[in-house]
């Protein structure tokens, strides 16, 4: 009887490659805060996760096809899209949710280096 890494861990590694990815966006927002014409961009995290789980994607790196525009709530003069407030708190956010994936997904291999070793 073998142990199923895929089964065991759950959702916590696509879940942390795809908030790595979501990190890379969002900085990208956050520096082109002052770049005229700049569309911010964001992923739809939960549809990305699905897929992954489901085995509908390519990977889980982002091609432009992938990303999708941020709709402001105030259009700027010079047609930049970002509003660093929404940014940042996307930013916190994505943050937080990493380090939740990152503790549950430790949490999942301590529990299986216990199994395996036998202590409880």
């Amino acid at each position: 009887m073998g142990i199923h890494l895929e089964r065991a861990l759950g959702v916590h590694p696509d879940a942390l490659k795809l908030r790595a990815e979501r990190t890379k966006i969002l900085a990208s927002n956050l520096a082109n805060d002052s770049t005229p014409g700049y569309q911010a961009r964001d992923i739809d995290f939960r549809a990305s996760l699905r897929d992954a789980m489901h085995g509908q994607s390519s990977g889980l790196s982002f091609e432009s096809d992938r990303l999708q525009y941020r709709v402001p709530s105030r259009a700027a003069q010079d047609g930049n899209t970002v509003e660093l407030g929404i940014e940042q708190a996307e930013f916190a956010q994505n943050a937080i949710d990493f380090q939740t994936s990152l503790t549950f997904l430790n949490m999942k291999l301590k529990g299986l280096s216990e199994a395996i070793t036998g202590n409880t």
